[in-house]
């Protein structure tokens, strides 16, 4: 109240040295914070300020609007430097970029995993009004500001893997057992799932590919437990002989060829792996027991890596 008196006083008698040097002194918030701004009139946004502890009287943030008459204040969520003056607040909403907020979605991630994800992501607002559809959107890290809608979100990630789908696509391999991108995204969100490792996503696509070739079944493990779960990524348990006879379209060990969708969100290595896998003849691959897999061309040497597997994993 004090200084808004000696401010106004200062304008009425043309003290403008003193309303300046007003201007620049430290205002009273402590540490550094990100501020929510909302959108109104200067009376809506010095309340929002003084609630905030950026400045002690929103009137006197209002006298120095006639002062520093420089433009448009925006809405939005903003940087406050720790005692920052009323000049530099001023300033901040005037031209500074919102604060930027992150959130990741991970590769292998199903649909109702990603939307659980962005449930929780605070800074994102509204509810989306559909589910997602199924390995639709491109797993990486998003920049947002505070208050974007979810389903905006959503809309960013699903360009996002169309534009990468579509490039990776024109630059493909020759000779790919696949008519589609839709065809590769779906092997390569089974390849997503069969490997934890970088350098044998190629390898395992290209085993995949094979059988496709050949016309056998693709056999994969991660299909069954995206069936047996209800559309999950995984199971709290061990894959059973009941779970590999289940009547699914997504069973792989009785359907033919690709499933009708995939089965999570494919990252684009996995994707590239698909469309340029390794030169490789291998039909088969086992766990190594040490996160990685032992690949064979032949049932018999196959079958020789299981019951070699099996050995290491019995107490």
């Amino acid at each position: 109240m004090f200084w808004a008196v000696v401010l106004a006083n200062a304008l009425l008698g043309g003290g403008r040295m003193l309303a300046t040097r007003l201007l620049d002194w430290p205002g009273p918030l402590a540490e550094a914070s990100d501020v929510v701004v909302p959108r109104g009139g200067s009376t809506e946004v010095a309340s929002a300020l003084a609630d905030a502890g950026v400045i002690s009287d929103p009137r006197l943030f209002r006298l120095a609007l006639l002062i520093d008459r420089g433009g448009v204040l925006h809405a939005g969520e903003f940087a406050i430097p720790a005692h920052a003056s009323l000049r530099m607040v001023i300033a901040i909403l005037r031209e500074a970029r919102p604060v930027e907020h992150h959130v990741t979605i991970p590769e292998g991630l199903t649909a109702s995993e990603i939307a659980a994800l962005l449930d929780h992501a605070g800074a994102l607002s509204g509810a989306l009004a559909a589910p997602i559809p199924e390995g639709s959107i491109l797993p990486e890290t998003y920049d947002y500001p505070r208050g974007l809608p979810r389903a905006a979100l959503i809309a960013r990630a699903e360009a996002a893997l169309r534009a990468a789908l579509d490039a990776a696509w024109a630059g493909r391999a020759p000779d790919l057992p696949l008519t589609s991108p839709a065809q590769a995204l779906i092997l390569a969100s089974i390849v997503e799932h069969e490997t934890a490792r970088a350098e044998e996503r190629p390898l395992v696509a290209a085993v995949f590919l094979n059988r496709l070739r050949q016309g056998m079944r693709l056999q994969a493990d991660a299909t069954v437990v995206y069936a047996a779960s209800g559309g999950k990524s995984s199971l709290a348990r061990k894959l059973t002989r009941a779970d590999l006879a289940i009547d699914s379209p997504y069973n792989t060990y009785h359907v033919a060829g690709l499933p009708p969708g995939p089965i999570d969100s494919p990252g684009l290595a996995a994707i590239l792996a698909v469309l340029h896998p390794a030169a490789s003849d291998a039909l088969y691959f086992v766990a190594d027991g040490n996160g990685g897999h032992i690949f064979a061309r032949t049932l018999d040497e196959h079958n020789r890596n299981v019951a070699h597997w099996r050995a290491r994993e019995t107490p």
